[in-house]
């Protein structure tokens, strides 16, 4: 029997014990909030919902902007944002010890702000338990984002939820109340709000209160408190001694054995932003279903065997490691002599020679995947850019070979020309054009006092280069290609201040049928210019680089970076959506530029960023559109 089989026989011995271990109650807590785009990895969100303003908006202020650019009303939207971790609420059987659920408490703050297009806002939101994280399709308008016309009322739907009401239906006692829904948006227990002083949505005031939802697995009943906090980042108010609802439920009749929690809202004719502020969830449940908590048990189990099992395992590869390497190096130097027009081979010598041994004061620039140096041919009075790949690991030689498939036979104008590569002594360069004007973010982003702020008519060709390199990656060479990692920084500019753009380290090729790419090590690129979804899929594609396009021109315009707080906006996108809002986006552009641009250009520009920055993918323009 081989080695590797032996291993994995005792790693399934190991987790087939783990698998009886007792199934007792295991408590999981945790605080969300403020919110920002690492939650996409946290949670699922669907439809209209996003992460906006350190919030999860259910129905969000990102669609009231596009009703305007995209022909996309906020009108009948409906969100959902579930917590990806799902829990056993309780186990078969119904003798002493096993009659009782997990119990929970959930307390949240939210806010409901109508957009003020209607007299009436609408329509609500609701703390939700279901059998998946999806929306159902349709459940716009009184459904809630919970069901649809179809699904209303039927045991299929398996939910529970907390609804917040602010329109009134036939079935409901007001437009302003709490109900327990079972499957239905009917509800089955509902309380008004108004004698307490609440109002959902309050037309021209902003408002924010405090939920508690308490379960009590043992007595199985389920209770729901609310309470008025004065000010976003004010003190939280303890929990009233009286609940607003209270109700007998046993989960068991209700939902699966197996559920999620999370929020959903919808809009109908009337609009709003259903916002949480932040979350705070319990839940004792019988199984977490974590790998996270498998491994640490599984840890627990093994004890002393664990590191025995890793000195054994770690003398078989270091043995294996020195064979495979060589082999590799054998392999990619293959794969580069294959290559369809193989580009030149330089000499490691001389290209050490032209930039005096790598030496720090020719470094141009640094990045996650190497070392970027100006050098200079002197045989061939040739400035060139040498860019060496740091880390010398399988990684890194798959990263270079990648780079240098997808760039060998790319022609165009504005994109930086490859003109060879290097492989020495496991030293892995490529090698480019020299750009005497150096990266985009050098020009917008330095405020030295002798340094002047790029020229309108100089952005605007910049924008104009980049655009077009970006069609001809989507659209004009022979395969599409993504580039994953468009950004300022990578923007070069040449002696004429024409954009060059460069750096194809992470961009990949699709394949014929393909439309997107998937990094088995997640998603990558850079915060700011990743788009929400690549959060959630891991997968990038030609639309997410339309994202981090609509990035690239808030830099240019703004002259600041994606990532800019400003007040209490996250991000510099945010500001821009509530400049364009309140009728001034042309506040948004660059103070060092005065009045000294194209109005109706950088209004253009301004409006095309938002519309490339669309939360949801398929909403974004294309790059035919955008040239």
């Amino acid at each position: 029997m081989g080695f590797s089989m032996k291993l994995r026989m005792i790693a399934a011995a190991l987790l087939c014990f783990t698998a009886v271990a007792s199934p007792n109650l295991k408590t999981f807590t945790a605080t969300y909030g403020p919110f920002n785009s690492s939650y996409y990895e946290i949670f699922q969100l669907e439809n209209s919902a996003a992460v906006a303003n350190d919030t999860l908006q259910l129905t969000t202020d990102y669609m009231a902007n596009y009703s305007t650019l995209m022909n996309q009303p906020l009108e009948n939207q409906s969100g959902r944002v579930m917590l990806k971790q799902r829990f056993k609420l309780w186990e078969q059987g119904y003798n002493e010890t096993l009659d009782r659920v997990a119990s929970f408490n959930s307390s949240f703050l939210f806010n409901v702000y109508p957009l003020g297009r209607n007299t009436t806002p609408g329509e609500g939101l609701a703390f939700v338990i279901a059998p998946d994280t999806y929306i159902p399709a349709n459940s716009f308008g009184q459904y809630m984002g919970l069901t649809n016309f179809s699904t209303d009322g039927s045991p299929e739907s398996r939910l529970v939820a907390i609804e917040f009401d602010n329109i009134k239906q036939e079935f409901d006692p007001d437009a302003n109340h709490v109900g327990l829904n079972i499957n239905s948006i009917i509800s089955t227990v509902n309380a008004s709000l108004t004698p307490l002083g609440i109002e959902i949505a309050p037309q021209g005031e902003v408002k924010y209160y405090n939920v508690w939802v308490q379960y009590d697995g043992i007595n199985k009943v389920i209770e729901v408190y609310i309470a008025r906090q004065a000010e976003l980042h004010g003190e939280t108010p303890s929990r009233p001694d009286s609940p607003v609802l209270k109700s007998n439920l046993d989960l068991r009749e209700v939902l699966d054995q197996y559920s999620y929690f999370g929020f959903s809202a919808s809009t109908g004719f009337g609009v709003q932003i259903n916002s949480i502020y932040r979350w705070n969830l319990t839940v004792d449940s019988y199984d977490l279903e974590d790998k996270h908590s498998l491994l640490k048990k599984t840890l627990f189990v093994v004890g002393v065997g664990v590191p025995l099992m890793m000195a054994v395992t770690g003398y078989y590869y270091l043995r294996k490691k020195r064979s495979f390497a060589q082999s590799r190096y054998t392999i990619l130097l293959g794969e580069l002599k294959r290559l369809p027009g193989t580009p030149r081979e330089f000499q490691f010598k001389d290209l050490k020679k032209a930039t005096n041994n790598l030496d720090e004061k020719n470094k141009l620039g640094q990045g996650g995947l190497g070392v970027v140096y100006r050098g200079h041919l002197q045989d061939e009075n040739l400035e060139v850019a040498v860019k060496w790949f740091s880390r010398e690991t399988i990684k890194a030689q798959d990263d270079f070979l990648a780079e240098l498939t997808v760039i060998n036979r790319l022609r165009h104008k504005h994109l930086v020309r490859l003109l060879g590569w290097c492989h020495k002594k496991r030293k892995l360069l490529l090698v480019y054009d020299y750009m005497p004007n150096g990266s985009l973010d050098a020009h917008l982003f330095t405020r030295a006092s002798d340094n002047k702020p790029l020229s309108w008519d100089l952005r605007y060709k910049i924008i104009s280069g980049v655009a077009s390199a970006l069609h001809y990656l989507h659209n004009e060479y022979d395969q599409r290609v993504v580039h994953r990692d468009l950004k300022a920084s990578n923007i070069m500019l040449d002696s004429d201040f024409n954009a060059r753009l460069g750096d194809f380290g992470l961009a990949r090729a699709l394949d014929k049928e393909k439309t997107s790419y998937t990094e088995a090590e997640g998603v990558v690129g850079t915060l700011g210019y990743i788009a929400p979804k690549c959060f959630l899929t891991g997968k990038a594609t030609q639309l997410s680089d339309v994202y981090a396009f609509g990035a690239v021109l808030l830099e240019i315009v703004c002259g600041l970076q994606p990532g800019t707080r400003i007040g209490a906006f996250q991000f510099l996108v945010d500001w821009v959506w509530s400049l364009h809002r309140e009728g001034r986006i042309l506040d948004a552009v660059e103070e060092r530029l005065r009045d000294e641009y194209v109005v109706d250009e950088a209004q253009k520009v301004l409006i095309l960023a938002l519309a490339c920055s669309h939360p949801i993918a398929n909403k974004r323009p294309r790059t035919h559109e955008i040239v």
